[in-house]
């Protein structure tokens, strides 16, 4: 076990602790933007899908139960403009991250290999890498990159921790560069229903991949736009060459949704109104909370999607994290990103309304 354990960084969130502690220790208490985990209630349609599917004594499917596979296609299509999107096209997964983790893995890669992804990123593109014992490295760009035995590349647009969105043109020539080179692309898109200042594109949608989905798979989460988070709900959808192994392999692992959240997961696709009223919180909170960070002396980069405001004040992000900390606010500290992340702090969205007032008291 120690083996696998240790091609592992340390765990990024025990750092903060002792910053979580004197926030903790405010006389009105801490206001946690730190993690990016839903605080808003689960909506009411989606509770009680999940409430009739109780009674489900018999083991779930991994691929799904057809209305599920109908749900995914049925939302990509719509929401994303993906066409001729069938079953074989869509995998439910057991929330996003646990795919990222065990992605190379589950494709195979090994030594010598090569997993690239954005320079300031989650965390867990690196883990996956590690896990594999494939190589793994940074890019700016990716059509910069060495194709030389690069055999998974990772986008992720909107980005986390940035908010940084690509263009349908990146996005275009990147799928074109990928293809030529016959690199296996992963995008990374949860957050995807949450562009602000920008209309995020999917790389299911033809005009990015030409109406082919040969080497391409995209990433869903139903965590941030539907505050599923404990549910463990996503999905991949895109090239069935790559999916029809994926599933057979996850199959063998067991690697299954629970049927309650698969009927839930029917719901919160089949809904777009709910979508709609979180967005709505979470613009409002964005939008004081911003004010708040530049009147208070931070800048602002990127942002223009996603749940989190990307901000500097041009010092140590471990200098930013404790001055905020004695305010009784925690962040979280760029670095956790990426070494380009040094002099950043990444703010999340995803505390109450209550909570985000008294941040910005607290800043003014």
């Amino acid at each position: 076990m120690s083996a696998v354990s240790d091609r592992l960084p340390t765990f990024p969130w025990d750092k903060l602790e002792p910053y979580k502690k004197t926030a903790a220790a405010h006389p009105d208490g801490i206001v946690d933007l730190s993690v990016g985990t839903p605080v808003d209630p689960v909506p009411d349609l989606i509770q009680k899908a999940l409430v009739d599917a109780a009674d489900s004594p018999g083991y779930p499917t991994v691929w799904g139960t057809p209305a599920l596979r109908d749900a995914i296609t049925g939302w990509v299509g719509r929401r994303l403009g993906a066409r001729e999107v069938t079953h074989r096209h869509v995998l439910p997964i057991v929330g996003s991250k646990e795919l990222v983790a065990w992605l190379p893995t589950q494709l195979g890669l090994g030594p010598g290999d090569r997993v690239a992804y954005p320079r300031l990123a989650y965390p867990t593109y690196e883990v996956g890498a590690r896990l594999a014992r494939a190589d793994h490295e940074v890019y700016d760009d990716p059509r910069d990159l060495d194709p030389d035995g690069l055999k998974l590349l990772w986008l992720n647009s909107p980005s986390n921790p940035t908010g940084k969105v690509l263009s349908q043109r990146d996005l275009t020539e990147i799928v074109a560069w990928a293809r030529a080179h016959g690199v296996l692309v992963f995008s990374d898109e949860c957050y995807l229903e949450l562009g602000w200042e920008a209309d995020p594109v999917s790389v299911l949608h033809p005009d990015v991949n030409g109406g082919s989905y040969d080497g391409v798979v995209a990433v869903h989460s139903l965590s941030k736009r539907s505050n599923l988070a404990g549910y463990r709900a996503a999905f991949l959808a895109g090239d069935p060459a790559v999916l029809g192994p994926l599933l057979e392999i996850r199959k063998h692992g067991g690697m299954m949704t629970s049927a309650p959240t698969q009927a839930a997961v029917v719901a919160a696709l089949s809904d777009d109104t709910h979508v709609q009223e979180q967005r709505e919180r979470y613009a409002s909170r964005r939008a004081v909370l911003r004010e708040a960070l530049l009147s208070h002396g931070f800048r602002i980069e990127h942002s223009e999607a996603s749940l989190y405001l990307w901000a500097t004040r041009d010092e140590s992000c471990w200098q930013t994290v404790a001055h905020l900390a004695e305010r009784g606010i925690l962040v979280a500290p760029g670095d956790f990103y990426g070494e380009a992340g040094r002099n950043f702090v990444r703010v999340a969205l995803t505390a109450t309304d209550e909570r985000v007032r008294a941040a910005v008291q607290r800043l003014s």
